[in-house]
């Protein structure tokens, strides 16, 4: 993989613990990031729905996660199931929560879109001014076409060709940390040299996968979840025990 460029997520300050891609805001005035573990005892920054963390703090931290997105009317979220169906959204206000999602689409300003991660990869789409994705993307989704049906999907919603896209890979767990085995590297098509087990890096194969495609511009991050550990979620470290973390990618009203 040599087509996409590392790009690292920069920590804010604040009382809710957001790493953002400031490329995003500073070239296309968009709001893209993450949230992290923070310095709350315990677990953290938790916004896992389907943990074991109480309901109402969970909520809480969610509303102070919009409250801190400048130009968010409305979010949209819901539970991720490692496929590849992806919704468009249009505007709204407050809430909106669909069951079984792995992608959304939008084109209207105001409208954030989030997904939950712990290990996965968040992959940010744009296509500057007209529309943006976000996708939730595990090894399943990455195998099952997820990448290919949401820039699909964006490039209906806002007349554009692939060229026109840029796309980031966000905070996941890096290739080092992630052991797999013959059904992994059978899913996503890729050689099994060796014995095994392999290592496979999402972001690379994902970066691989839009430049395939003919995505314009494609970036990836330089965090891990799993070895910077303690600023992000790991559910492979944790052993399943942790909490969850959510990326976010809007076009900020202007107010």
């Amino acid at each position: 993989m040599g087509s996409a460029e590392p790009v690292a997520e920069v920590p804010l300050p604040g009382a809710v613990p957001r790493f953002e891609l400031s490329q995003w805001s500073e070239r296309y005035g968009l709001s893209a990031g993450i949230t992290g573990r923070g310095a709350e005892p315990g677990r953290g920054f938790d916004l896992g729905l389907w943990t074991d963390a109480p309901v109402g703090a969970v909520m809480g931290r969610w509303r102070e996660l919009r409250a801190s997105l400048p130009g968010a009317d409305s979010m949209v979220l819901g539970n991720q199931v490692h496929g590849t169906e992806v919704m468009t959204v249009g505007a709204g206000r407050g809430w909106t929560y669909v069951e079984g999602i792995d992608g959304w689409v939008t084109t209207s300003p105001g409208t954030f879109l989030a997904v939950t991660l712990a290990d996965c990869v968040p992959v940010y789409l744009a296509v500057p001014a007209r529309g943006i994705a976000l996708l939730h993307a595990g090894w399943r989704g990455t195998a099952a076409g997820i990448l290919e049906t949401g820039l699909e999907r964006l490039l209906q919603a806002t007349g554009s060709v692939p060229a026109d896209a840029v796309m980031h890979c966000g905070v996941g767990i890096c290739g080092p940390c992630y052991e797999v085995g013959p059904e992994v590297m059978s899913g996503c098509r890729l050689p099994q040299e060796g014995p095994g087990p392999w290592h496979l890096d999402l972001r690379d194969h994902l970066a691989d996968q839009a430049a395939g495609l003919g995505v314009g511009i494609i970036t990836t991050s330089t965090w891990c979840s799993a070895h910077d550990s303690e600023r992000f979620y790991s559910h492979r470290r944790s052993r399943g025990a942790d909490g969850r973390m959510v990326a976010y990618l809007g076009m900020p009203r202007q107010r």
